[in-house]
């Protein structure tokens, strides 16, 4: 049981969370602070918060768990703010989208309070912010990537992988750089990619006719440009060099394609479609385990 979550960031992740442990009666209090007092406050009104702090120092002060739901460009600012506040019996956990730039700001912003926290990205989401879509389920039947660093107490990554699965999700260990590399080329670059062909539409002269005729192939390709801005500018900026790298594969891969469009290269392009169409078919969400 644990006696107190401290969440730093009362917002979808951060909230669903919370939900999770309450359903699963796994927490006795939650403290939650957000940097906008009323975000707190919203929280506690929806029960998803016991109390609101007013700083996330004080969201940490008594806790044996601490998670923290911030932008991933916030992170460094959060670690300094709650290090003094972290004792040897805390689990810090983060929920970032990458893990590369935030171990680097646990480093710098928990110094010799680094053992505490193991670097979580849980595979879900919704592309709705806010504590008001703070969803119990989120995490159900749903990957958690651990990156645990050298420095990482082994007793911490067991807990963290306890807490995870008793609230259902299914735990992954990789090495940071592994994750890194795999979500440029799996979530990372999918958004750049949805963002740059909505904006293409909307700034075509007939952009607004073309929406009006969109159905769902449409909408399942642009879903996931409805997410938060604020965040995914920071992921997408977090692991630049990565989400470069992945899109130069991208542009290759349309090059190809284009080529035998140009050329009416019929039996070309059936099979490069058929070749997508395969390994689409064949994709089960989270059917294997990445390596370390």
């Amino acid at each position: 049981m644990i006696e107190q979550l401290g969440l730093i960031g009362c917002g979808l992740m951060g909230g669903s969370f919370a939900l999770a442990l309450k359903r699963a009666k796994l927490v006795k209090r939650v403290v939650g602070y957000s940097k906008s007092p009323s975000t707190s406050e919203r929280a506690r009104q929806l029960g998803v918060i016991d109390v609101a702090a007013p700083s996330a120092l004080n969201a940490v002060s008594g806790a044996d768990l601490v998670l923290i739901a911030v932008p991933v460009g916030a992170s460094e600012l959060t670690f300094k703010a709650i290090r003094h506040g972290i004792t040897d019996q805390m689990l810090v956990m983060d929920v970032g989208s990458t893990k590369g730039d935030v171990i680097a700001a646990a480093r710098r912003g928990l110094q010799d309070q680094l053992g505490a926290f193991v670097p979580a990205h849980p595979i879900a989401g919704k592309e709705v912010a806010g504590v008001e879509h703070a969803d119990a389920g989120l995490y159900s039947g749903r990957q958690v990537v651990l990156t645990p660093i050298k420095a990482t107490l082994r007793s911490n990554v067991q807990r963290a992988t306890q807490v995870w699965t008793e609230v259902g999700a299914r735990v992954v260990t990789m090495a940071p750089e592994a994750h890194d590399s795999a979500f440029a080329a799996v979530s990372h670059l999918p958004h750049l990619l949805a963002f740059a062909f909505t904006n293409a539409i909307a700034a075509h002269p007939q952009g607004t006719r073309f929406l009006d005729l969109a159905g769902p192939g449409f909408r399942d390709f642009t879903r996931i440009a409805a997410a938060d801005p604020t965040m995914w500018r920071d992921v997408l900026l977090a692991n630049r060099d990565q989400v470069l790298l992945q899109a130069q594969g991208f542009r290759d891969a349309l090059k190809e394609l284009e080529a035998l469009v140009r050329s009416g290269n019929a039996q070309g392009l059936e099979d490069a479609i058929a070749a997508a169409s395969r390994v689409r078919s064949g994709w089960q969400p989270g059917a294997a385990a990445s390596p370390d």
